[in-house]
């Protein structure tokens, strides 16, 4: 017996659109940081999750956490931050097998660099687009799925809009 929810016809299509626009905005932000800054999006989000961590260091477990990401991607990905100068690794003090990623001086530079740019795209590509009621719908949704998909609450975000 098949017991799986199909979805509707209407919900197909909000589905597809959402998948096509969440790829599209994330190649969009990819460009725009590569152009501008040098970067792919996905090592600017590790500056800046670094850069909101006490002394801008974290465990590299829970930055993998943080970004969603498999420890060896994020292992790939701060080697390469690494001969950029802007995330230096040390070991963790507690426990010898771990190692603590640090935003350097030089990341945060590169990160206040690039951020003007991000927003700016950030700004025309989402927010300019929506009504201040769409804003709210928008925070409200995001918070919903997030809260489905990570009820511990392991992930950064705000999950008190609505």
């Amino acid at each position: 017996m098949d017991d799986t929810r199909w979805l509707s016809a209407a919900e197909l299509e909000v589905w597809r659109t959402f998948v096509t626009m969440f790829g599209a905005l994330g190649e969009h932000m990819d460009r725009q940081l590569q152009r501008d800054s040098a970067m792919p999006y996905t090592y600017y989000e590790i500056l800046v999750v670094l850069s909101h961590a006490p002394d801008r260091a974290l465990r590299m477990s829970e930055l993998a956490g943080l970004r969603g990401s498999s420890r060896s991607r994020l292992s790939h990905a701060v080697a390469r931050l690494e001969a950029q100068g802007w995330v230096e690794r040390r070991e963790c003090p507690t426990d010898k097998r771990g190692s603590i990623a640090v935003l350097t001086d030089a990341g945060f530079a590169a990160l206040e660099a690039a951020a003007p740019g991000h927003v700016t795209t950030v700004r025309e590509a989402v927010f300019d687009r929506l009504t201040p009621e769409q804003v709210r719908a928008l925070g409200a949704i995001s918070a919903a799925i997030l809260d489905g998909i990570d009820p511990d609450k392991s992930l950064p975000g705000c999950r008190e809009l609505g």
